[in-house]
């Protein structure tokens, strides 16, 4: 009888465990919707420092860390150029690093000398007139890992039903 009520245990607390984890992604957005729209953006012009990348989106996760070791409570901006559906992993470039301002004023010079001897380039970006933009939920560390499954496809989507097409004013874009 002791056996029965050892494996009833057993099968509640791993019962509570999947309700948890379940609970747990839920809450990182496992069932939210990707808001994909079009507008204004949600920034003006920004001043940045950034590193350039070549290689799997993955590996991105060490650069945003050492640009947010610099400066913690800076906001952090990542710039991916490629579809990573359509381009190899080896191939993708991106950009990660700190917004160093916004709009009108100008970052301070300790903070860009402070950056740039970590390796850091500085570029300022003008103010997009129209975008199209996604939002998504982050409320934990795995609503990275959902957002990076989940927001690609839907901005597919949105541009591929609206027949949207790309064209950049900055084809070199920053590096």
């Amino acid at each position: 009888m002791a056996d029965w009520v050892l494996l009833g245990l057993i099968g509640a607390l791993l019962v509570l465990l999947l309700l948890t984890l379940f609970g747990f992604a839920i809450y990182s957005g496992l069932f939210s919707e990707v808001v994909v729209s079009t507008g204004s953006p949600p920034i003006r012009n920004i001043t940045l420092a950034y590193k350039f990348k070549v290689g799997p989106y993955s590996e991105c996760g060490k650069l945003f860390m050492e640009s947010c070791s610099i400066s913690p409570k800076l906001c952090s901006i990542g710039v991916y150029y490629d579809n990573p559906h359509t381009v190899p992993p080896e191939k993708c470039r991106y950009i990660v690093g700190c917004i160093l301002s916004e709009g009108e004023e100008k970052p301070s010079e300790e903070l860009i000398r402070l950056f740039q001897k970590f390796g850091f380039k500085i570029f300022s970006f003008p103010a997009p007139s129209h975008v199209v933009m996604a939002t998504f939920p982050f409320t934990t560390p795995f609503s990275i890992q959902l957002a990076v499954i989940r927001v690609h496809p839907a901005l597919d989507t949105y541009i591929k039903w609206r027949e949207l097409q790309f064209k950049s004013r900055y084809s070199s874009g920053a590096r």
